[in-house]
């Protein structure tokens, strides 16, 4: 049961961080407004933003869907969609779904806490 549980919450988080990136390749006008101004103005080029992005979000998608320690890209999820809430706290109508996944992704991390740091986080055999 808790095996099929954590396959679900992989799964979920995983295409709530793949599926982004790819609708933004196909239409980005749609996906860069959810960007505070201030770091497209630092960034500079929109598109260079929000493909890099992505790209970051293919990782930890990708991550979380394959590898055997999920704590840290689960941990970086839910810091991620906390950021894009309190930056778009105004489209709440639109975000609040990044609530329940930041939740997902913490409850990923803190399931995963123990069971990576009892692997031996670092990749390392314990003693």
């Amino acid at each position: 049961m808790r095996r099929s549980a954590l396959l679900l919450l992989r799964l979920g988080i995983a295409f709530a961080f793949l599926y982004p990136p790819v609708a933004a390749y196909a239409d980005p006008f749609s996906w860069i407004g959810f960007f505070p101004q201030f770091l497209r103005d630092a960034v500079g080029n929109d598109t260079l933003l929000l493909h890099s992005f992505g790209a970051v979000e293919i990782v930890l998608g990708m991550w979380v869907l394959f590898a055997r320690r999920v704590f840290i890209p689960s941990l970086v999820m839910a810091l991620m969609l906390a950021g894009i809430v309190v930056f778009n706290w105004g489209a709440m109508d639109i975000v609040f779904r990044d609530i329940s996944i930041a939740a997902m992704a913490l409850a990923l991390a803190v399931i995963s806490y123990g069971d990576d740091r009892n692997a031996g986080i670092s990749g390392g055999a314990t003693t």
